[in-house]
Order: C-alpha cells, then structure tokens, then sequence
C-alpha cells in the first residue's frame, strides 16, 4: 500500500491541472464561440467601422429586404427603435434610414448601440458608411435624438439570400464611459 503522502500528491497534481484546464478553457471561449458563430451563420458581426462607399453599379433586377430591429437593455429608461420597419433596397444602392432615441429618466446617460445582421452569412455583405453604433449616444434626461444610418448591401450578396435583419441592442454605459466620470464630478 502507498504511503499517505503520496496519494495526496496524486490528487493535489491532478486537482491543479484540471484548474489550469479549465482555465484556459475559458480564455479560449471567445475565439471558439466566434468560430461556431461564423460556420453556423448566427451571430452575424458586422464592422465596427466605417465602410468606404465607391460608387458600384447599382444591382436594379434585384431587391433586397432589409428590416430594423432594435431593444434596449433590461431597465434602461430609454427608447429606442428604427423609424422605418422595413425596406426593399437593390444591393449597390447607397440608403439612409434613421432610428430614434428617447431618455425618459431625468438623469444624462450614455448609450452604446451593438449591432447584429442575421442571417450571419450576410453580414460580410451589410457595410455601413455612416452609423451611430460607431458612437457613444449622450442623451440628457428627457432628451431625444435623430441617429442616422447610412448603408448598402454588397452586390456580391449571395442569391440565396433575399432578406437581411439589422439588429441593435442598446445599451447603458455611463458608469464605463468617460462620460460617467464627468457626470459624477458634476454631481458632487
């Protein structure tokens, strides 16, 4: 039979490793779920970034259905929607639509639009020139705001594929932004 110690050592050295796996495991999710995400299609990023517009042939046989989802982060008094539902635009057609925002709490706070095109297979498609998800929103309590958005959908736009859904999630970061830092100050 083995000594005490070493059957202890066995565990200790077994335990520390299955720590350290499941450490990595974990910096490892994101890259994994990007992953999973793009050979799905779900999820589908878009840039963060503006794109550059040159001037394409515009794709007139074809329409393209784009529709505007928006939703606001569980308890933010905000509300925020696109002001147009849906449109038919040709791929290569440069479109501008808006949404809007309302800060219905008394308070200043700062907004940070994510953004999400379904099906994730059309988002490499989905460029936008001009967007206010580029932006923090900076809305003082009982304010509203225009939020332009300017876009087109590629020509290159696979023909399986008839309509794209921009999705926004909108978010408070006051506490995170510089934004925050001021306000506090100000409060004091």
């Amino acid at each position: 039979m083995a000594a005490p110690g070493v059957s202890h050592r066995k565990l200790i050295i077994g335990l520390g490793l299955g720590c350290v796996a499941m450490f990595g495991f974990g910096f490892a999710l994101v890259p994994l779920y990007d992953v999973l995400c793009e050979k799905l299609g779900i999820n589908g990023k878009t840039r963060s970034e503006a794109a550059s517009y040159s001037k394409v042939e515009v794709d007139e046989a074809r329409t393209v259905e784009v529709e505007f989802i928006a939703q606001v982060q569980p308890g933010m008094p905000w509300e925020f929607g696109p002001v147009v539902k849906r449109m038919q635009v040709h791929p290569g057609q440069l479109v501008r639509t808006e949404f809007r925002a309302t800060n219905h709490s008394a308070k200043r706070i700062v907004g940070q639009a994510i953004p999400s095109v379904s099906p994730g297979q059309g988002a490499a498609y989905f460029n936008k020139t001009e967007c206010f998800c580029f932006n923090q929103q900076v809305l003082a309590g009982q304010d509203s705001a225009s939020l332009p958005l300017i876009f087109f959908v590629d020509p290159d736009l696979p023909a399986s594929i008839g309509t794209l859904t921009l999705s926004y999630t909108l978010y408070d970061i006051t506490d995170k932004s510089l934004g925050g830092a001021i306000q506090a100050g100000a409060a004091k």
